[in-house]
């Protein structure tokens, strides 16, 4: 059982960067792909960026495309989400989350088998 935990959130303005980090708890986390998704309160959850397991794929949903940048640090269990150039519209809870299937390749929240707890992202125009 994977556990996951999300850090890096806060409040910021417009235009201004954060960096999220996911840390896991297994070692197993190297073979998963992970994704970031946000849920505004009343709103379905929304894919944000997904990295394979060994940081060969990456995807990005269109909103964040350009903006955003996940990596990962496999040797520390740790996934990044980079966040440049932030919008209003960026203000969510952020969720890191584990697929065991490695390729990258999933888009939808009950593809990913573990998730976090979540980390609140502010900003403010």
């Amino acid at each position: 059982q994977v556990q996951l935990v999300e850090s890096g959130g806060g409040l910021a303005q417009a235009g201004d960067s954060l960096r999220l980090s996911c840390t896991a708890s297994e070692q197993d986390f190297s073979m998963y792909s992970v994704g970031w998704f946000r849920q505004v309160s009343g709103k379905d959850r929304q894919f944000v960026a997904v990295i394979s397991w060994n940081a060969g794929y990456t995807y990005y949903a269109d909103t964040v495309d350009g903006r955003f940048i996940i990596s990962r640090d496999l040797g520390r269990k740790k996934v990044y989400l980079q966040m440049d150039n932030l919008k209003p519209e960026d203000t969510a809870v952020y969720y890191c989350a584990a697929d065991e299937t490695p390729n990258g390749r999933g888009r939808e929240d009950y593809e990913f088998e573990y998730w976090g707890q979540g980390t609140q992202v502010t900003v403010s125009s």
